[in-house]
């Protein structure tokens, strides 16, 4: 079949990435377009060999395009995302624009696929920290069901684009940046998301929990969640504690987390074996491991969620969501 792709926002880190695992999946198209602000029209990008200028968003961009990845932040969603659902296109969209709108499937491919396929023309890419959470909790509740979920997040800066990245960096060299992405010190420090107008809950904090629930379809589930960033660029991190409506052995746990899709199990305490930021880190899995009993509840265990937050948290998620439609 004949496929034309376009890539919105791709001068950024996400989108960067998303050109990465386009190029490593060996997606086959007949036409690609890249597509940024004014201020990125002009560059040039590699792709499969081939350099390609970058062309400036704008109404007419969308023409002839069958699926345009967005990553490019929500106020550029909420203003493009129709006008390329009015072209004919397909929209999988990685900001936080669209995510919780009813109409929207918001989408992980080893969770919910299906729900894709029941697109009105935008399909949402959930928060990176969701996804990772979501491939865990989705197996887990299918066989022994969910009764509470407690989360901590370990963020890396990276989930803040470039500009965060870029912060970290020159805080690193011992620099004051000229255009900080943060007010606070980022660099051997720890900081929280903002806080929305009269809100205890941080953005990301609520971002988890109301993704959770829709993707999951448990719209009551009891979860909550702490959300920090951490100076680190490769990964998220999670803590997790799970209580359960069965009861389930540690042993019960990691044999079906090990044969569940996306998931990658390292878990061996005796050996030191744990996964790391650093483990996950330009790898498209979900880890998983310290896998161990709540002592303090009979149903309850714990467990330590490491993904790339820029490929299975944006990037790669996106593109399997586009490969739903190519099988």
């Amino acid at each position: 079949m004949s496929l034309s792709l376009a890539v919105v926002g791709a001068t950024g880190l996400v989108g960067r990435t998303m050109l990465k695992v386009l190029e490593e999946r060996n997606i086959s198209f007949d036409k690609i377009r890249f597509l940024a602000s004014e201020r990125s029209a002009g560059k040039r990008l590699k792709f499969k060999g081939k350099y390609y200028t970058v062309q400036a968003l704008d109404k007419s961009a969308f023409s002839g395009m069958d699926i345009a990845f967005f990553s490019a932040g929500g106020k550029t969603s909420r203003q493009f995302a129709s006008i390329a659902v009015d072209a004919g296109t397909v929209v999988i969209d990685n900001s936080s624009a669209w995510r919780m709108e009813k109409r929207v499937p918001l989408v992980v491919p080893e969770v919910n696929p299906e729900a894709a396929l029941k697109h009105k023309g935008i399909i949402a890419n959930p928060n990176c920290s969701t996804i990772q959470l979501v491939v865990v909790l989705k197996p887990l509740h299918k066989k022994f069901g969910l009764k509470r979920v407690v989360v901590s997040t370990y963020q890396s800066i990276s989930g803040a684009g470039q500009s965060g990245v870029d912060q970290l960096r020159t805080e690193l060299k011992g620099k004051k940046p000229e255009h900080p992405k943060f007010p606070r010190q980022v660099a051997y420090n720890t900081i929280f998301h903002s806080f929305p107008d009269g809100k205890d809950s941080t953005e990301e904090e609520l971002k988890m929990i109301n993704e959770t629930r829709k993707i999951m379809e448990l719209p009551r589930l009891p979860i909550t969640v702490t959300c920090v960033r951490i100076p680190t660029t490769g990964a998220h991190a999670e803590s997790v504690n799970i209580e359960l409506e069965k009861r389930a052995s540690v042993t019960q746990v990691r044999t079906l987390l090990k044969n569940s899709p996306g998931i990658t199990i390292m878990d061996d305490s005796a050996k030191d074996i744990y996964p790391t930021i650093l483990d996950a880190e330009d790898r498209d899995d979900v880890f998983v491991g310290r896998i161990r009993k709540d002592p303090s509840q009979s149903k309850s265990l714990n467990m330590w969620i490491v993904s790339d937050n820029l490929r299975k948290g944006a990037a790669t998620n996106a593109v399997q969501i586009a490969e739903l439609f190519l099988d």
